[in-house]
């Protein structure tokens, strides 16, 4: 994954420039567990609701039932379950950095009916005392800036909360 952020995803840009905006070594890696028990009326509820991960990437592990869902051309499309594969978000602070040429991933989480369904995502971030903005390379008279540079323990704290950034 980092060897991806040091070639500056198809963004134009030098060698370890998104690795090094983004903390370089210093990029936290958090596991987050989910666990989706059987629902008998799946078509009522949603096993987590709409939402972009705050990370930079989401790396992904799903089990082999599927819910997870992209929101892709006005529609929700269901994500197919590939066997030993992984899935990998663009976060939001991919979208900050790249001032908006990439897009974080909005996704949602469906349940089963008959099948406990879980996923194991590994959310990679920046240091919480680590500014986030919009690189200069990408910034221009053209291109201003779409995103204000913040602490990203700043930006999660609003995320969480439900807070304007």
């Amino acid at each position: 994954m980092l060897m991806t952020l040091s070639r500056g995803l198809g963004l134009g840009l030098g060698d370890h420039v998104l690795k090094e905006a983004l903390g370089g070594d210093g990029l936290e890696q958090l596991l987050k567990i989910n666990y989706y028990p059987p629902c008998p009326r799946p078509d009522l509820a949603l096993g987590v609701v709409a939402h972009t991960d705050m990370s930079a990437i989401t790396i992904l592990v799903p089990n082999h039932v599927p819910g997870l869902q992209v929101f892709k051309d006005e529609r929700w499309i269901d994500v197919n379950y590939v066997p030993d594969a992984v899935i990998v978000h663009i976060g939001d602070q991919i979208e900050i950095l790249s001032n908006g040429i990439y897009k974080s991933v909005l996704h949602r989480t469906t349940v089963n009916k008959e099948k406990v369904r879980m996923s194991w995502p590994v959310f990679c971030s920046p240091p919480g005392e680590m500014v986030i903005g919009p690189l200069q390379q990408l910034v221009s008279d053209e291109s201003p800036p779409k995103y204000k540079a913040k602490k990203y323990k700043d930006y999660a704290y609003c995320k969480l909360n439900k807070l304007p950034q």
